[in-house]
């Protein structure tokens, strides 16, 4: 990672994910939306995340290679080569992201349920998760962390409400209850083992959680495909087989390569040493706007369904709530400085 990347304030780094997630949304949904060629219909999200979730893997071990970035890892000798390898916890960790790495794009492609909405339901989730291990773990969460969650919370309030509550199928469900846990799993490791802003320490936990999420989360496709829930099981064969020959391979290396470098970036802001209710609501807020930004350029430029006006409003207080922890820390920090009381 360069000097000028090392140096980036974490705003620079929100708006670098947010650029990186937009392209990746809006793929991933004009892949799900379109009708296939040979298929007559589009792709399920079976079909399309087994390639996408291997290039991701390729992609970020070669990344965890080229930079150098494994040597802070904790390794073995597998045939006089040193092998990064993790440790109890960043195991634990690990399966934790296996379970987000494919239940995000998966939301995207969920037949009858829009990306802000789902956006909203999984992000409001974790933004309650947030705060609640940043007390168990005696991190103070600050007014204008709590402050941020009420308005995230009440953006998702705003969206259910206008919904008429969930109504979800049962294959959303799944992957909101599997996405909220796995995102439990990685804060709780966080704060126990890496969340003190070491450059060394965000590395180390980066390869080690790698190492193991990226083909447990492909295994895990491969038990929910088998198990036949939302009447996709079958489908994950011509994921694993035939897309390689197909020209939806572009779009879908396009997709990993996007998250292999949106997993990089989004560990640079969750393990920053502030409490967890800024830097989750930062991360979350982002990708969200990303989600709903994705939808509506993806209405004006090809006529795909634009958000309900509910959803634009969501995404609206999620923006105030990103600027609100911009700037408040700032001003704290000043007060601070001036021995006032905060």
């Amino acid at each position: 990672m360069s000097g000028r990347l090392r140096n980036l304030p974490m705003e620079g780094w929100v708006g670098l994910y947010f650029l990186l997630y937009l392209p990746n949304v809006m793929i991933t949904r004009w892949v799900s939306t379109t009708p296939h060629a040979g298929l007559g219909r589009p792709l399920t999200g079976l079909e399309t995340l087994p390639a996408s979730l291997i290039f991701n893997m390729v992609l970020t071990y070669l990344f965890i290679w080229w930079s150098g970035w494994h040597r802070e890892a904790n390794a073995v000798r597998v045939a006089g080569c040193r092998v990064p390898v993790p440790t109890r916890l960043t195991l634990l960790s690990g399966f934790g992201t296996a379970l987000v790495l494919f239940t995000v794009p998966l939301s995207f492609t969920i037949a009858d349920v829009s990306i802000p909405f789902i956006q909203l339901l999984m992000r409001g989730d974790i933004l309650v998760i947030a705060p609640l291990v940043d007390v168990l773990f005696g991190r103070r969460v600050r007014w204008y962390s709590w402050v941020a969650l009420a308005m995230v919370l009440g953006a998702l309030f705003i969206t259910l409400f206008d919904r008429g509550g969930l109504n979800l199928p049962p294959l959303a469900i799944l992957t909101v209850v599997l996405y909220t846990f796995g995102y439990f799993l990685r804060l709780a490791v966080m704060n126990r083992i890496s969340k003190t802003g070491d450059p060394a320490s965000v590395k180390r936990y980066f390869v080690e959680e790698k190492v193991i999420a990226l083909p447990l989360s492909v295994a895990v496709l491969a038990v929910i495909s088998a198990s036949g829930i939302g009447g996709q099981s079958g489908e994950l064969a011509w994921g694993f087989g035939a897309v390689w020959t197909d020209p939806v391979i572009w779009p879908l290396f396009l997709i990993g390569a996007t998250l292999a470098v949106i997993g990089v970036v989004a560990i640079v802001i969750l393990l920053d040493p502030k409490e967890n209710a800024y830097c989750v609501a930062l991360e979350r807020a982002a990708s969200l706007v990303a989600g709903v930004g994705g939808s509506v350029l993806l209405a004006l430029l090809f006529g795909g369904r634009m958000p309900r006006p509910a959803e634009l409003v969501g995404a609206a207080i999620l923006v105030a709530a990103i600027v609100l922890l911009s700037i408040a820390p700032r001003l704290a920090a000043r007060r601070e400085a001036r021995g006032e009381t905060v």
